[in-house]
């Protein structure tokens, strides 16, 4: 598994809807994703420009099955 990047909630956000996620709804500063094909929900926090955690950001892409590599490509 290669380096996790450094990235904030907003990135990964854009990110992820340039793979194709759906938004489906937001509560608070949580937004919910949907992508059809890969039948996957993610859950994205977003706290303004604040970096997320490894942990965190280990599980959406876990969620989103995709690989640190796929979203580098995707930032």
């Amino acid at each position: 598994m290669s380096r996790l990047p450094r990235v904030s909630g907003k990135e990964v956000l854009r990110a992820l809807q340039r793979a194709g996620f759906e938004q489906l709804r937001s509560h608070g500063s949580h937004f919910y994703l949907y992508h059809r094909a890969k039948d996957s929900l993610v859950t994205v926090p977003v706290h303004g420009g604040k970096t997320l955690a490894p942990k965190t950001l280990q599980s959406i892409l876990k969620q989103a099955k995709l690989t640190p590599e796929e979203l580098a490509e995707l930032l």
